[in-house]
C-alpha cells in the first residue's frame, strides 16, 4: 500500500584521516531523496559534500595555578551572599516596581525575582504588611511578582501573610492553592509557622490542599523536633483533627464519608505527631460497621507513625 512506501530516504558517508590520534582531514557526502509522488516514482535529490582539513595546530596553553586561588567546591543550588545591609521596605517597593517593568522573559527579571525572595527573608511581619499595601498591585499579564515570591520566602512572618492574605480574601483561589503546597517545601519550619496556620482548617471551606499543605509543615517539623507532640502548636491541630473523627469515625452522610478521608489521610500525613490519634484510628478501623474505605484510610493513617504505637 501507499503507507508503506518510503517517502524520505537519506545517506551519509564520511572518509576520516587521522594521523598519530589527530584528525587531519574528513570529507562526507550526505544525499537525500524525496518521493513526490511515489505512485509515480517522481520526486526530488539533493547532494551536499563537505571537506574538514586541519590548517594549524597550536601550542599547548600552560595552566597558571594563580588563577585557582579564588574557586572552590560546592553544589548547583543557588547561593546568595549574606547581606550585612538592613533592607527596607521602601527598597523592596522599588524593587516590585522595577519587576513589573523588566521584560516578562529576560534574565533581568529572573535577577531581579531572586532578589526579591532574598530580600524578602530579612523583613518582619509589620514591614511585609505594610509593603503588601504598597505593592499589591498587579502588572501586565495580572502578574503579582509578591505573590509569586512569599511561598519561596520560606520565613515565619512569609507564612503569617500569607495566611492573613489567604483568610481575607485578598488572593485568587489558584494562588491560595500554590501557597498551601509550598508549606511543604519549607525547610526549617517553626512552630509559629504551624500555630497562624491552625484556625485555616476549621473552616467549612477549608480545602484538601489546607488539610495537606498545613500537616506536611507538621511532618518536617517532627522531622526535626524529637518531642514535637509536645509543643502547643501541634497539639492544638491533632485535636482539630480529632474532633472530626469523633472518637470512632461514625460516618453520617456521603459528604461527611468524604470529610472523614481527607482527615485521615491528614493525619496520616502528620507524621509522628499523629502518635496521640492512635486509639482513635485503631477503633476507626477496627469496627466492622464502617464503611470500607473508612476503615481502610484509618489503616493506612498509622504508616508514618512510630512502631510503638498500637
Amino acid at each position: 500500500s501507499q503507507s508503506e512506501q518510503q517517502i524520505l530516504s537519506s545517506q551519509l558517508e564520511c572518509v576520516q584521516s587521522i594521523k598519530d590520534g589527530v584528525l587531519e582531514e574528513a570529507k562526507c557526502t550526505e544525499s537525500s531523496r524525496v518521493l513526490l509522488f511515489p505512485q509515480q516514482g517522481t520526486g526530488a535529490e539533493t547532494q551536499t559534500q563537505s571537506a574538514l582539513r586541519l590548517l594549524h595546530v597550536g601550542t599547548d596553553t600552560l595552566f597558571n595555578k594563580g588563577d585557582s586561588e579564588d574557586l572552590y567546591v560546592t553544589n548547583i543550588l543557588y547561593e546568595r551572599e549574606i547581606t550585612e545591609r538592613e533592607v527596607t521596605g521602601t527598597e523592596v517597593t522599588e524593587l516590585v516596581w522595577k519587576l513589573c517593568l523588566a521584560h516578562s522573559a529576560s534574565y533581568e527579571t529572573a535577577d531581579l525575582f531572586m532578589t526579591l525572595v532574598f530580600e524578602l527573608r530579612h523583613l518582619s511581619l509589620e514591614v511585609l504588611r505594610t509593603l503588601w499595601q504598597r505593592s499589591s498591585f498587579k502588572c501586565r499579564d495580572n502578574w503579582q511578582p509578591l505573590i509569586d515570591a512569599l511561598p519561596s520566602c520560606a520565613t515565619e512572618a512569609c507564612v503569617v501573610l500569607m495566611k492573613e492574605l489567604m483568610a481575607s480574601g485578598e488572593v485568587e483561589e489558584d494562588k491560595v492553592e500554590y501557597f498551601f503546597w509550598s508549606f511543604a517545601f519549607i525547610p526549617n519550619p517553626t512552630s509559629g509557622m504551624i500555630e497562624s496556620l491552625a484556625p485555616l482548617l476549621k473552616s467549612p471551606r477549608a480545602s484538601k490542599s489546607c488539610f495537606f499543605g498545613v500537616t506536611a509543615l507538621i511532618h518536617r517539623f517532627c522531622s526535626a523536633h524529637s518531642s514535637c507532640d509536645a509543643v502547643p502548636a501541634v497539639q492544638g491541630v491533632m485535636r482539630t483533627l480529632g474532633k472530626f473523627l469523633g472518637g470512632n469515625c461514625t460516618v453520617q452522610d456521603s459528604e461527611h464519608l468524604s470529610k472523614l478521608q481527607l482527615v485521615l489521610r491528614a493525619i496520616g500525613n502528620a507524621g509522628l505527631a499523629a502518635a496521640p490519634l492512635a486509639p482513635a484510628l485503631g477503633s476507626c478501623a477496627a469496627l466492622r460497621s464502617h464503611p470500607t474505605e473508612i476503615r481502610l484510610a484509618a489503616v493506612l493513617a498509622f504508616r508514618r507513625l512510630p512502631c510503638p504505637a498500637r
